[in-house]
């Protein structure tokens, strides 16, 4: 597990089985390139999904609870954001590559 993730001691069964699941996937792909982007494509998805289906539509509707849950995801560690690679970090350790010669090095996804 990544140290810089937030312990999931304190989460539910669920939680745990679903961290395992994940690292299992990505374990069996290991190698294997094209599998592993399907699986960071299916969390990010995953991501979303929870995001503007279910969070989005249980958000405080006064001040006082917003400025709670901002505390509250403060303190357990900010907000959860699955940041997307940049082109030139892909290249960076390829030689004879330019990544500000390509067209699209600066062009986010």
């Amino acid at each position: 597990m990544d140290p810089s993730s937030p312990p999931l001691h304190s989460s539910p069964p669920s939680f745990q089985s679903i961290s395992e699941a994940v690292h299992q996937a990505a374990s069996e792909a290991q190698g294997d390139l094209a599998e592993l982007l399907k699986l960071l494509r299916l969390l990010e998805k995953l991501h979303r999904e929870i995001r503007d289906d279910a969070f989005l539509r249980l958000l405080p509707t006064n001040r006082q609870a917003l400025y709670a849950l901002l505390r509250d995801i403060e303190q357990e560690g900010g907000w959860p954001y699955i940041p997307r690679m940049k082109l030139r970090k892909l290249l960076e350790g390829e030689e004879g590559v330019q990544a500000e010669s390509l067209p699209f090095a600066d062009a986010d996804p």
